[in-house]
C-alpha cells in the first residue's frame, strides 16, 4: 500500500511487514528520508529527519545552507552544492559545470508497475503491487529526475529505480547515476559482501562498518567473479534467526558499485547504482536514461527471513518463461568430459549411455563450430563443423532425439577470435582503442555489440544454428571482461556510453532470443559465475554457478550464492575425479548429492566412468525427480556453515504447507573420538509428526519426532565414515 499525508506532506510505502517513508521539506521541496524498517501505524514522522536542530532549513537559516546539504537524510542526493556525501546522481552541464540539486514537482501512485525500457526488472501485477512516481527537478540544469518505487504486496520488498530527462535547452552529461540511496542512523553495523575470483564466486564476508567509504564493485564490464552487486548492512547481533537486515540487491549485469558511508554525523548513506568509472552519458534536449533497478529488502528476522524474500520475489516477480515453476530436464555436457576432442560418434556414445541411465539432455559445448579445436580460434564464425559434426547438426540432434532425449548447445555470441573469418572481414567490429594493440585475453576479443549492426549479424547467426534443428536448450557463456574501452562507431562525445550501450545489448539479444524462441531453456554462463546476477535471471531460470564443480569447494559458492537467489537457479552439475579445477577425489554420492541443491545434472564422460560410479546414476536422477519440486519451491535455511565451522554443512528446504522437508549434511573431514552432531532444523510445524529418512544410508533406522523436538531439541547425525560424506535426509508429516 502507498499512501501520501498532504497535511505532512510524508508518503508512506507498507509491505506486509515493512514501512518506507519519505517527507518533502521547507518551501525548496527538498525530498527526505525519514523511516525505513518495522511496520509502523502512524504517519506522523517528519520529526526524524531533524529539520528542527541546527543547521534548521534553508528558509530559517540560509546562511547555512551549505551545512544543511551536508547533514539532510535526502531521498535522492545530488553532487556539487554542498552535500559531500556519495551523490545519487552526477552531472556535467555543456558549460562544464557540475552542481545541481532537485526539488519535489509532483507524485502519482500506479496500480502495477510500469516496465523499465530496454532494462530486465521484475514485475507484478496491478493486484500484486503499486508503485510510487516522484518527479523532481532541476530547472537550472533542465532537468527532470523521475523516483520510482515499486512495493509488493506478498514479500517485503521495495524496488527502487531513476529516470532522468532532458527538459532544458541544451544536453548535459551524466556522469552518476544510483539508483538507490538510504540515509539512516549508524546502529554500529556490520556490512556483508560476497567476494571471490574464478572457480571461487560469491564468498560471504561480513566485516564492522567503519568511519569512512566501504563499497564493492566492478568496472570489468560484468558483475564479475570478484564482487557481487549485493550489499547487507547487519545489526552486529544478526544471525540467521534474528537481528536487522538492510540489503539491496542491483538488476543488472555490467559495471556496479554498491556504498556504504559511515559520516561525521554517525548517519550511513548507503548507495547502489551504475559504476561512475568510465561512464558518461550525453543527455540531449528530450532525451532520458533510465536507470536499473535496485531490490532493497529489511527484516528484523536474521539472513533466513531475508533470503527466502529474495528466493519469493525472484521466483515469482523476476523469472518468466516456460521453465519458470517446472522441473529442468537433466542434462549431461561434454565439456569435461571430451574439450575440443568430439565429434558426432562421440557425442553420441555418450547420449547413448546417458540415456539408458535416465538423463534426458545431451548439451554439446564448446568446439563445433568453425575450425575450433582449441579455444585460440573461430569466436564469431558460428557455422557448424561439419568434419566433426559429420552428418550435420540436423542428424545429430534427430539421432540425439531418437533416444528420447533433448538437445542443447553452447554458444559465446559477445566474443571474437583475431584469428576468424569474422574479424578477418571486420576488424573494428571489436571494442578497441583506435591506435593502440588490443588486450588478448583467452586469444579472444569482446565484439563492439554498441554497434546495432553487429548486434544484428551474431544474433542472425545464432538464430540461424537454433532454426536449422530442434534445439531445446542455450548455454550462452561470456568468458572476459571487457578493456580497451573504445568503439568505432560511437562519436568522441559518447565514448562513455559503451559499457552501459554494451549491456544493454546484451539484453536486446537475449531479449529477441526468447520471444524468436519461447520454449527454449536458456542457460547464462560467464566463465562460470562472472554474471550470476538479476539482470541475466530475467532472460534465464538458470545461471552456471561456477567453473569448480569439486562438491567441496561448491559448498561455499552455493552457501553464497543461496543468500540471495533460489537453488533453482543454480547450475550445478556431477563431475568427475580427480576434480578438474582441483583434483581432489570425493564420493560420487556426495557429489550427487550436492549438485542436488542445484538444477541437476552431469559434466562427465558417463562411458569411461567406474561402473560403481555409473550404477549410482539411476538412483540420482530418481532422487531428483522425488526431491526437485520441493527443493525449487521450498523455503531454505541455513542449518550450518562449513565456511564458518571447517567441519561440515548442513542446509534445508521446507514445503510451503510444511508437510515435506529435505536436509542435506556434508561431513567436509571425519573426526576421531567425536559423538554424533545435533542439529536443529527450522520452519517445521511444530505440531506436526515427522517421520525421518536417511535416504542414502540403510545402516540409520527411520524414526518418527515432532516438528516442535526437532527444532528445539534437535536431530543427531551420526559421524561418518571417511571425510567427504554426505547424507540427505527426508522428513514427511505423518498425518
Amino acid at each position: 500500500m502507498i499512501f501520501f499525508n498532504e497535511k505532512e506532506r510524508v508518503f508512506k510505502l507498507d509491505t506486509p511487514n515493512t514501512t518506507y517513508m519519505i517527507g518533502i521539506v521547507d518551501k525548496e521541496n527538498f525530498v527526505g528520508h525519514i523511516y525505513y524498517g518495522k511496520s509502523l501505524r502512524d504517519i506522523d514522522a517528519a520529526y526524524l529527519m531533524r529539520t528542527e536542530e541546527p543547521p534548521f532549513i534553508p528558509s530559517k537559516n540560509n546562511r547555512e545552507r551549505c551545512s544543511f546539504y551536508d547533514c539532510f537524510p535526502f531521498e535522492y542526493p545530488t553532487s556539487g552544492v554542498g552535500d559531500y556525501r556519495e551523490g545519487g546522481i552526477g552531472i556535467r552541464t555543456a558549460a562544464g559545470h557540475v552542481g545541481s540539486m532537485l526539488s519535489y514537482i509532483s507524485y502519482e501512485i500506479i496500480d502495477g508497475k510500469p516496465e523499465l525500457k530496454g532494462l530486465p526488472a521484475t514485475f507484478g501485477t496491478e493486484k500484486e503491487c503499486m508503485t510510487l512516481k516522484l518527479v523532481c527537478e532541476d530547472k537550472y540544469v533542465g532537468m527532470q529526475v523521475e523516483l520510482l518505487y515499486t512495493v509488493f504486496e506478498d514479500v517485503d520488498v521495495i524496488t527502487r529505480s531513476v529516470r532522468i530527462t532532458n527538459i532544458g535547452q541544451e544536453y548535459f552529461y551524466l556522469t552518476r547515476v544510483n539508483s538507490a540511496c538510504i540515509d539512516m542512523d549508524n546502529k554500529d553495523f556490520d556490512m556483508v559482501s560476497l567476494h571471490g575470483s574464478w572457480a571461487r564466486e560469491r564468498h560471504i564476508q561480513r566485516k564492522t562498518l567503519g568511519y569512512g567509504i566501504h563499497n564493492v564493485s566492478s568496472f570489468r564490464g560484468e558483475s564479475s567473479h570478484q564482487d557481487h552487486p549485493f550489499l547487507a548492512l547487519v545489526d552486529k547481533n544478526t544471525t540467521q534467526e534474528n537481528g536487522e537486515i538492510y540489503a539491496m540487491n542491483f538488476v543488472y549485469s555490467g559495471n556496479f558499485r554498491a556504498q556504504a558511508e559511515v559520516t561525521q554525523f554517525d548517519s550511513v548513506r548507503m548507495t547502489m547504482g551504475i559504476h561512475p568509472e568510465n561512464f558518461c552519458w550525453k543527455l540531449e534536449c528530450g532525451e532520458s536514461f533510465q536507470a536499473p533497478e535496485v531490490v532493497m529488502v529489511y527484516t528484523d528476522k536474521g539472513f533466513d527471513a531475508m533470503t527466502n524474500t529474495f528466493h519469493k520475489l525472484y521466483r515469482n516477480h523476476l523469472i518468466r518463461g516456460v521453465y519458470k515453476n517446472k522441473k529442468r530436464p537433466i542434462l549431461i555436457n561434454n565439456w569435461e568430459a571430451t574439450y575440443f576432442a568430439f565429434d558426432t560418434e562421440k557425442l553420441l556414445s555418450i547420449a547413448k549411455e546417458a540415456s539408458a541411465l535416465g538423463i534426458e539432455m545431451l548439451v554439446m559445448d564448446d568446439g563445433w563450430f568453425g575450425k575450433r579445436n582449441l579455444d585460440n580460434c573461430a569466436l564469431g564464425d558460428w557455422i557448424v563443423n561439419e568434419e566433426k559434426i559429420r552428418g550435420g547438426l540436423k542428424y545429430l540432434v534427430h539421432e540425439v532425439n531418437k533416444l528420447g532425449m533433448k538437445f542443447g548447445i553452447w554458444f559465446e555470441p559477445e566474443m571474437i577470435s583475431p584469428d576468424s573469418d569474422l574479424y578477418r572481414a571486420h576488424p573494428d567490429w571489436a571494442i578497441a582503442i583506435p591506435g593502440r594493440p588490443g588486450t588478448e585475453s583467452r586469444q579472444q576479443f569482446v565484439l563492439d555489440l554498441s554497434r546495432q549492426e553487429v548486434v544484428d549479424c551474431i544474433y542472425e547467426q545464432v538464430a540461424s544454428v537454433l532454426r536449422s534443428a530442434n534445439i531445446e536448450y542455450v548455454k550462452w557463456d561470456m568468458n572476459r571482461q571487457l578493456t580497451d574501452i573504445g568503439s568505432y562507431g560511437l562519436p568522441v562525445d559518447r565514448q562513455g556510453e559503451l559499457y552501459h550501450r554494451y549491456v544493454l545489448a546484451v539484453y536486446q539479444m537475449q531479449d529477441r532470443l526468447t520471444k524468436e524462441f519461447p520454449h527454449l531453456l536458456l542457460e547464462n554462463c560467464s566463465g562460470g559465475g562472472a554474471r550470476f546476477d538479476p539482470g541475466m535471471l530475467y532472460f534465464s531460470p538458470q545461471i552456471w554457478c561456477s567453473d569448480d564443480t569439486d562438491a567441496i569447494e561448491r559448498l561455499e559458492i552455493q552457501e553464497g550464492t543461496a543468500l540471495i537467489y533460489p537453488l533453482s537457479t543454480m547450475g550445478a552439475h556431477v563431475s568427475d575425479c580427480p576434480n578438474h579445477a582441483v583434483g581432489r577425489v570425493t564420493p560420487f554420492d556426495t557429489r550427487g548429492i550436492v549438485a542436488l541443491a542445484g538444477t541437476f545434472g552431469y559434466e562427465l564422460d558417463v562411458t569411461k566412468i567406474p561402473q560403481e560410479d555409473r550404477d549410482k546414476i539411476p538412483g540420482q536422477v530418481a532422487m531428483y525427480h522425488k526431491y526437485n519440486d520441493l527443493v525449487r519451491e521450498g523455503d531454505y535455511y541455513r542449518i550450518a556453515s562449513y565456511a564458518q565451522n571447517h567441519k561440515y554443512d548442513c542446509w534445508q528446504v521446507v514445503g510451503a504447507n510444511q508437510k515435506q522437508s529435505l536436509v542435506t549434511f556434508v561431513q567436509v573431514l571425519s573426526r576421531v573420538n567425536f559423538k554424533s552432531i545435533r542439529i536443529c532444523l527450522k520452519g517445521l510445524n511444530p505440531d506436526m509428526r515427522y517421520r525421518v529418512v536417511f535416504e542414502n544410508d540403510d545402516n540409520i533406522a527411520d524414526k518418527v519426532y515432532t516438528g516442535d523436538m526437532l527444532m528445539k531439541a534437535g536431530l543427531l547425525v551420526p559421524v561418518l565414515w571417511g571425510d567427504f560424506q554426505a547424507r540427505l535426509i527426508s522428513l514427511t508429516n505423518l498425518e
